[in-house]
C-alpha cells in the first residue's frame, strides 16, 4: 500500500468508539429495536456497519454465524458479542442488557393491564382481531424459515416427519431436536451435500474503512485462553445455582418460582431456530404440561410481544408473569409481586445462558478468523424447527377458527382477518405491527358491527 493510500485510509477513518457513545447506543438500541430477530439485526448492520463504521461487514456476518449456532435469541446474543468485542466483558452485559431491559418494563406492565382489563368489552374485542393475525404471523415465520432451511428433499422430510411427530404422536420438542441432531449426524457422513447449508454469506460489500475491520488484530481480551474460559463458565454455574438453589431452599422444588427456572432454563439450552422455535416448547410446558396459562392468553401475549421492542423470546416474560398471577405463588394478598417476580425469573434464566455462550465463547470465535462450518445436526434442526412450528400455527388456527370446538361454526370473520393478514405479510410485505395494529382495528369495528349483522341473518 503507498503513503498516498494509506492517508487516504486513515483519513476515512470514523472516530474511536468510547465505552458512553456504545452505552447510548445500546440503550437506544432497546428501544427501537421492533421487526424481531431479522428486523434487529438489520438495525445494528445499518448502525454499526453502514452509519458509524464501528465493525466491517465481514466481522460483523462473523459473529453473526456464531450466534445463529447458538440456541436462544441471535439478535440479543449478536449485541451482546459486539458489545464485548469493543469494550471487554462489561460492554458484552451492557450491550445485552439495555437490548433487553425496556422491552421486559414495558412487558411487565403490559401484562399487568392485560390482566386487570382483558375481560373488558373493548379490549376483548381488539384482541378478538389480533388472535388472527397472530396466527398468520406464525405461519408466515413457517413459511420464511421454511424458504431458507428446506433446500431439498431430505430437508422437507425431516420437517414433515417433526410436524407428524408433534401433531399427531405428541412428541416433546425436545425429542425432536434430539432425532432431528442424530438424523444430521448420520446424514452428514451419509450424504454431506444434502445437509450443506451456509447461514450468512460473506461479505459482499464495503462501506469503507471499519474501526474494527476485516484484519484488525484481535484486542487481547479477546484471545482464549483456557483459565478464562473455565472461570466464566464457574461463573455461569454460579449465577444458575445460586438463585435455584435459594428457591429450592426457601420454597422447595415443587414451588411455582422453582419450577419457572428449571422450565425457561431448558428453553434457553433447547430452542435451536431462533425465537420462533421457542414458541412451541414454550407453549407445551406452559400451557400443556404446566398449567401456568391458557393457549389463548398465550396467543395474547405473542401479540403483546409482536408490537413491542426487543428479541420476540421476550414472551417468556408475559408467560412468566401469567403464571404467577393465576397461581399466586406468594398469596392472594401478593399477588402483583409474586408475578413480577416470575416474570423476572423467567427471563433470567432465559438470557443467563446466552451471555455465558457469548463471553466464555466469543474468543474462540474471534480466535478461527474465517467463515464458521455449519454442522449437518444443526442444518437438521432447523428444517425440524419449521415443522415444528407449523403444528403451532395449526393448533392457533384450531383455537381462533373453532373457538366453541369442531362442532360448532367456524368463525368466518375470523378466517378472513387471518387471510387478509397473511396476505399483508407474504405478498405486500407490510410489518408485522401495522397487520397487528389493523387486525386490532377491525376486531373493534366488528364489537359494533357483528350484532347488527348476526340479527339481519348475515352470520351466524
Amino acid at each position: 500500500m503507498t503513503n498516498k493510500t494509506y492517508d487516504t485510509v486513515n483519513a476515512s477513518l470514523p472516530p474511536s468508539i468510547t465505552f458512553l457513545s456504545a452505552c447510548l447506543f445500546w440503550f437506544k438500541l432497546g428501544f427501537i429495536s421492533f421487526g424481531g430477530p431479522a428486523g434487529q439485526i438489520a438495525v445494528m448492520h445499518q448502525e454499526l456497519v453502514e452509519r458509524k463504521r464501528w465493525i466491517s461487514e465481514q466481522r460483523f456476518l462473523h459473529a453473526l454465524n456464531y450466534c445463529m449456532l447458538l440456541p436462544g435469541p441471535e439478535a440479543q446474543q449478536l449485541a451482546t458479542y459486539l458489545g464485548w468485542l469493543m469494550h471487554r466483558t462489561w460492554g458484552g452485559i451492557i450491550a445485552g442488557v439495555f437490548f433487553v431491559l425496556p422491552s421486559l418494563f414495558l412487558l411487565i406492565l403490559l401484562s399487568w393491564l392485560y390482566v386487570r382489563f382483558g375481560h373488558i368489552p373493548e379490549v376483548s374485542a381488539v384482541l378478538y382481531g389480533i388472535k388472527p393475525a397472530v396466527t398468520a404471523i406464525v405461519l408466515f415465520a413457517a413459511h420464511r424459515i421454511s424458504s431458507r432451511a428446506l433446500k431439498n428433499s431430505v430437508m422437507w422430510i425431516i420437517a414433515g416427519a417433526a410436524f407428524l411427530g408433534i401433531f399427531v404422536l405428541h412428541l416433546p420438542f425436545p425429542l425432536i431436536v434430539l432425532l432431528a441432531a442424530i438424523f444430521g449426524a448420520i446424514g452428514g457422513h451419509v450424504a454431506p451435500e444434502k445437509f450443506a447449508t451456509g447461514g450468512h454469506s460473506s461479505a459482499q460489500k464495503s462501506y469503507g474503512v471499519a474501526i474494527i475491520d476485516d484484519h484488525t488484530p484481535i484486542p487481547e481480551h479477546a484471545k482464549f485462553r483456557w483459565s478464562r474460559f473455565i472461570l466464566l463458565v464457574l461463573i455461569g454455574l454460579l449465577l444458575w445455582s445460586s438463585v435455584v438453589g435459594f428457591l429450592c431452599w426457601q420454597y422447595g422444588w415443587t414451588h411455582t418460582f422453582t419450577q419457572i427456572s428449571w422450565f425457561f432454563t431448558k428453553a434457553a439450552l433447547l430452542t435451536f431456530g431462533g425465537a420462533y422455535a421457542v414458541l412451541p416448547y414454550v407453549y407445551q410446558g406452559a400451557v400443556e404440561h404446566y398449567q401456568w396459562l391458557s393457549a389463548t392468553q398465550m396467543m395474547d401475549g405473542l401479540a403483546l410481544g409482536e408490537t413491542t421492542p426487543g428479541p420476540l423470546i421476550m414472551i417468556v416474560t408475559f408467560v412468566g408473569f401469567l403464571s404467577g398471577w393465576n397461581h399466586l405463588p406468594l398469596g392472594a394478598d401478593s399477588a402483583l409481586l409474586g408475578a413480577t417476580i416470575a416474570a423476572c425469573l423467567a427471563t433470567y434464566f432465559t438470557f443467563l445462558p446466552s451471555f455465558i455462550f457469548i463471553l466464555a465463547g466469543g474468543p474462540l470465535i474471534e480466535s478461527s478468523q474465517g467463515k464458521l462450518k455449519f454442522t449437518a445436526p444443526l442444518t437438521a434442526i432447523t428444517a425440524a424447527v419449521v415443522g415444528v412450528i407449523l403444528n403451532l400455527a395449526v393448533f392457533f388456527a384450531v383455537q381462533v377458527f373453532w373457538p366453541a370446538g369442531f362442532n360448532a361454526a367456524v368463525d368466518y370473520c375470523a378466517v378472513l382477518i387471518f387471510a387478509a393478514a397473511f396476505l399483508a405479510l407474504s405478498r405486500y410485505k407490510i410489518g408485522v405491527i401495522a397487520v397487528i395494529l389493523a387486525s386490532a382495528s377491525v376486531g373493534l369495528l366488528l364489537a359494533f358491527v357483528k350484532p347488527w349483522l348476526i340479527q339481519h341473518g348475515l352470520i351466524s
